[in-house]
C-alpha cells in the first residue's frame, strides 16, 4: 500500500503498511471520515512522523487518543491548535515545565515546535471519532504504533521515551532500557498529576540525558 508519509518512515514501517491488517484499518478510517466526523483532519494523520524524520527522532513521548473535540487534535499527542484552549492535561504538562526548567509556562498549546526538534508526538491511536473517546481503538491502530515502537527501539541507540501513566507504560513494554533512557510517571491529567506526574523533572533529564550523548537539548 501506497501510505503518504515522511520517506524515511515510509522505508522503515513499508512492511506494515503491507500487512493485512493495515488495508483493514485503512478501510475502517476512510468509511468512518466519509460517514462521520472524524479528528484529526486526514491531513494531519501522519503529522507527528511528517514533522519528525525517523532519523532526527530524539524523545518520544507516547499519548494514547487524539483529542476528540472540535478544533483540537492535529497529529501530535498532548498538542492543540493555536487559538483553543488547553486541555487539562497539556496544562499540568506546562506547569510541570515551569516547575522543572524554573521559566514561564509556554504560551502556545501547539508543540510542532517540540516536533521540529526531534520529538515523536506519538499516540497510540491515530484517529478518534468527534466526541467519543477510544473510538478507534482496537481497529488496528494500535499495531501499528507498536511497530514503530520496535522500529525506534531497535534502529535508534540513546533515545529518551516519555511515559505518562499506566497505558504508556504497558506501550513501552518492549523498549530496551540498556540502550534508550525511559522516563515514567502518573499521568498529567487531573486525576492522576498529583500522584506523581508534578515534580518527575522529565524535561530537565531528558535534556541532561541529550547533551551527555552529543546532543543538542530540546528547548520546551
Amino acid at each position: 500500500m501506497d501510505v503518504k508519509i515522511e520517506p524515511t518512515w515510509k522505508e522503515r514501517l513499508q512492511p506494515e503498511f503491507d500487512k493485512p491488517y493495515f488495508k483493514e484499518l485503512t478501510d475502517f478510517v476512510r468509511k468512518e471520515y466519509a460517514n462521520a466526523t472524524v479528528y484529526p483532519p486526514g491531513r494531519f494523520i501522519f503529522n507527528a512522523f511528517n514533522l519528525c524524520p525517523f532519523d532526527q527522532v530524539k524523545v518520544v513521548i507516547i499519548g494514547q487518543d487524539p483529542y476528540h473535540e472540535p478544533g483540537q487534535a492535529h497529529g501530535l499527542c498532548f498538542s492543540v491548535n493555536d487559538g483553543v484552549a488547553f486541555p487539562p492535561s497539556l496544562r499540568n504538562i506546562f506547569k510541570e515545565i515551569s516547575d522543572d526548567l524554573g521559566r514561564p509556562c509556554p504560551v502556545s498549546g501547539d508543540l510542532s515546535g517540540w516536533a521540529r526538534q526531534g520529538v515523536l508526538l506519538l499516540n497510540a491511536t491515530l484517529t478518534v471519532r468527534a466526541g467519543q473517546a477510544g473510538s478507534h481503538q482496537g481497529k488496528g491502530w494500535e499495531e501499528f504504533t507498536d511497530a514503530v515502537i520496535r522500529e525506534l527501539n531497535d534502529g535508534r541507540d540513546g533515545l529518551v521515551f516519555i511515559l505518562w501513566g499506566g497505558y504508556a507504560k504497558r506501550k513501552g513494554a518492549i523498549i530496551d532500557r540498556n540502550r534508550h533512557l525511559v522516563l515514567s510517571s502518573a499521568h498529567p491529567s487531573p486525576l492522576s498529576a498529583y500522584n506523581g506526574f508534578f515534580g518527575n523533572h522529565h524535561f530537565s533529564r531528558t535534556n541532561a540525558w541529550l547533551v551527555s550523548h552529543g546532543k543538542t537539548p530540546i528547548d520546551w
